[in-house]
């Protein structure tokens, strides 16, 4: 058993669990569907593939919220090819410096596949919707004879320095992590985000259980930060 872990920041991110006509939410947090379909972009795999969509979607998926962002709501307008005639207007919304750790738990040889698919991916990742690239290239590692909480644990706080600062010198942080789960309980919860097609004429989703919980992460920015950078330092002294 291995863990597969990425790193989910952007300007913009929206994972839309469900949609109401031209309302476009986003979900707190990534969805499985969305992050699985990242790594199916990777791999190259078809949308109408449902065959080799279905190992993908049996990894059991968590992530933890690293910096939760700010929702924002945007109004879009378009017209229609055919007949020139403007469309309703529509709501979108998004997470906006938002930063998350996404794990993947299954099989070493498939995530080992999907590890190397991520460095040079078939078609580009996005997180959640095609208008919100990446920051940064979004694999992290793998993690051999890891579970998934272990390995959500043992990678480091990737917020922004900004935002770590907001938390002073603490020694360790707080995180809060949503995982899939198979026991039921008082606190779990339910979201219709475990794919089982991706196909435009047929797209399905599956309920999926999730409860919700913390890790304690070092913080990575409580050592004493460098030297102030001085500009002038460069400038040559004058003489008395």
């Amino acid at each position: 058993m291995s863990v597969l872990t990425l790193r989910l920041a952007g300007p913009l991110q929206s994972w839309g669990a469900s949609a109401r006509f031209s309302r476009r939410t986003t979900e707190a947090a990534p969805t499985k569907s969305g992050v699985i379909g990242l790594l199916a972009a990777a791999k190259g795999i078809q949308r109408g593939d449902d065959q080799q969509l279905q190992p993908l979607a049996a990894l059991r998926f968590g992530v933890r919220i690293d910096q939760p962002g700010t929702r924002l709501r945007d109004y879009q307008t378009a017209v229609h090819w055919e007949t020139g005639k403007s469309m309703p207007l529509s709501e979108r919304f998004y997470l906006a410096d938002a930063v998350f750790v996404a794990a993947l738990e299954g099989d070493h040889e498939l995530l080992t596949d999907l590890h190397t698919a991520l460095k040079a991916p078939v078609y580009p990742p996005f997180l959640g919707r095609r208008s919100c690239p990446p920051a940064q290239p979004v694999e992290l590692g793998l993690h051999p004879d890891h579970d998934l909480m272990q390995a959500l644990r043992a990678v480091p706080w990737q917020a922004s320095r900004w935002y770590a600062k907001r938390h002073g010198n603490r020694p360790v942080v707080k995180l809060p992590v949503l995982h899939e789960t198979q026991a039921a309980s008082m606190t779990a919860n339910t979201l219709r985000d475990q794919p089982v097609s991706f196909a435009a004429e047929h797209r399905r989703h599956a309920l999926r259980t999730i409860a919700r919980t913390e890790v304690e992460i070092a913080h990575s920015f409580a050592a004493p930060s460098p030297p102030r950078h001085d500009p002038f330092d460069v400038l040559p002294e004058e003489s008395a």
